[in-house]
C-alpha cells in the first residue's frame, strides 16, 4: 500500500499511528469513563453535541486559515491546541464542565482536519486517493489491535485511573508526532498561492466565495446526493463512538475491561477482508459495492439489537459484519467525496461540507443521550435507518450517471 502513497500523503500517514493508536485506546473507554465520573446518559450526549455545535465555528473559519496560514502550519498550530491541550484535560477532568471545556477545545480540530485533507491529496492525481484511503483505513485498523491493551490497564487499574493513564499516552505521544510530521512534509503548490492571495484578512471575499460553493454544492445533484451519503455515515458514526461501549457494559452485561476485545476482533476480521477479498473486487464497479457494504452494516446492527444480555457470539458476528461493511463503504466514499471537490478551492469547500455535516450530526448527542434513555436500543435503530438511507441516496446517485 505504501508503495503507490509518495509526496505528502506518506508523510503524513507513516506517523500516524503515533495518533490513532492512543486515540484507539482511550475512544472505547471515553463514554464509560464519564459515567464513572459522575455524568449521566443525557449529559454525555450533551457534551458531544457542545463539541460538534463548535465545530460548526471553527469549520466556517477551516478553509480561510487554512489558506491563510498555509497548510503545514494550519495543521501544527492547531493539532497542539485541539488534541494536545485536550488530552490534558480530559485526564485531569472531573465533572460536567470539564467535559464541555474540554469539547470547547478539542471542537478546534476542524481546522487540522481540513489542512490535513488538502496536505494528504492536493499533489496527488484523482486515480491514486483511493490508494490514499485505503492506506489510510489499513493504518486506523491495525491500530484497532493494541486496543486489549486498554483492556488489560483497565482490569489491573480502575477504569478511571485506566483512562487518566490512556490520555497521558495519547498527549505524549500526539504531541511528539505533530512536531515529526511537521518535517516530514512540505506546503503544497496550492497551498503556496493561497496564502499570498490571503496575506490580508477580508470578510467580504470570504463570504463571496462561501456562498459562490453553496451554490455549486446545491446546484449539483450528484454532489448533493453523495455529500448526503457521507453526511449520514458521519451521523451513524458519532452516535456508535458515543453509546456502543454503554450499551455493551449496561444492557449487555460485558465486563468494562472485556469490551476492549471488540475493537481487535474489528481490526483482525478488517484486516483479513482487506488482503483476501478486497483485491479481487472491480474498481469500475465500487459504487454498487457500497450499496452492498451500507447494507451488510444495518445488518450487523439489526443483529446487535436483537443480542441478549450476555451473548457473545451474536455481538462478535455482528462486529465482523459491520468490519466488512466498512471496510467497503470508507474508502471508496472518502475518495468519492474527494474527487467531487475542485483542487484550487479545495480548502473552501471542505469547510463548508464540514458545517454542512455537523448541522446535521451535532443534534447527535442529544438525540442518542434522550432515546437512550427511552430504550438502549433506540439509537442503534436510527443507525440502522441511516444505512438503509445511504442505500437510496447511492442509488440515486448512480442513477445520475456514475457508475
Amino acid at each position: 500500500m505504501f508503495g503507490n502513497v509518495k509526496g505528502n500523503a506518506r508523510g503524513c500517514l507513516i506517523y500516524e499511528p503515533m495518533f490513532i493508536i492512543p486515540y484507539s485506546l482511550y475512544l472505547t473507554y471515553a463514554s464509560v469513563y464519564m459515567l464513572e465520573l459522575g455524568l449521566s446518559e443525557t449529559e454525555i450526549g450533551l457534551v458531544t453535541s457542545l463539541g460538534l455545535v463548535l465545530q460548526i465555528f471553527t469549520s466556517l473559519i477551516s478553509g480561510y486559515l487554512t489558506d491563510r496560514m498555509g497548510r503545514r502550519m494550519a495543521l501544527l498550530v492547531f493539532d497542539l491546541v485541539s488534541w494536545s491541550i485536550a488530552t490534558i484535560l480530559w485526564m485531569t477532568a472531573h465533572s460536567f464542565w470539564f467535559f464541555a471545556i474540554a469539547a470547547a477545545v478539542n471542537s478546534f480540530q476542524k481546522v487540522p482536519n481540513t489542512a490535513w485533507y488538502c496536505l494528504l491529496v492536493e499533489d496527488t492525481e484523482p486515480k491514486e486517493r483511493t490508494h490514499i484511503f485505503s492506506t489510510l483505513q489499513f493504518i486506523s485498523v491495525a491500530s484497532g489491535l493494541f486496543a486489549p491493551l486498554g483492556g488489560l490497564l483497565v482490569s489491573h487499574y480502575s477504569l478511571v485511573a485506566a483512562e487518566r493513564l490512556m490520555y497521558g499516552m495519547a498527549f505524549l505521544s500526539m504531541t511528539a508526532m505533530f512536531f515529526i510530521r511537521h518535517h516530514a512534509t512540505y506546503e503544497t503548490e496550492i497551498g503556496i498561492r493561497k496564502m499570498k492571495e490571503n496575506a490580508a484578512f477580508k470578510w467580504k471575499p470570504l463570504l463571496q466565495e462561501y456562498k459562490q460553493v453553496l451554490v455549486t454544492i446545491a446546484t449539483n445533484r450528484a454532489l448533493l446526493l453523495i455529500f448526503g451519503v457521507y453526511v449520514l455515515y458521519q451521523f451513524q458514526l458519532t452516535m456508535r463512538n458515543t453509546y456502543l461501549s454503554i450499551y455493551m457494559v449496561q444492557a449487555l452485561h460485558f465486563s468494562e475491561a472485556f469490551i476492549a476485545w471488540f475493537p481487535a476482533v474489528t481490526s483482525i476480521a478488517t484486516l483479513l477482508l482487506m488482503f483476501l477479498f478486497v483485491p479481487r473486487l472491480n474498481r469500475d464497479h465500487m459504487n454498487r459495492y457500497m450499496i452492498v457494504g451500507l447494507l451488510v452494516c444495518a445488518l450487523a446492527y439489526i443483529i446487535q439489537i436483537l443480542t441478549p444480555p450476555g451473548q457473545i457470539l451474536p455481538m462478535l458476528l455482528s462486529t465482523v459484519l459491520t468490519a466488512a461493511g466498512s471496510i467497503i463503504v470508507y474508502p471508496n466514499l472518502e475518495a468519492a467525496v474527494q474527487n467531487a471537490i475542485d483542487d484550487d478551492n479545495r480548502a473552501s469547500v471542505f469547510s463548508i461540507l464540514s458545517v454542512i455535516i455537523l448541522i446535521f450530526v451535532s443534534p447527535a448527542g442529544v438525540i442518542g443521550g434522550w432515546t437512550y434513555s427511552m430504550d438502549p436500543k433506540l439509537p442503534f435503530i436510527l443507525i440502522i435507518a441511516a444505512f438503509l438511507l445511504s442505500v437510496m441516496m447511492m442509488i440515486g446517485y448512480m442513477r445520475r450517471g456514475s457508475s
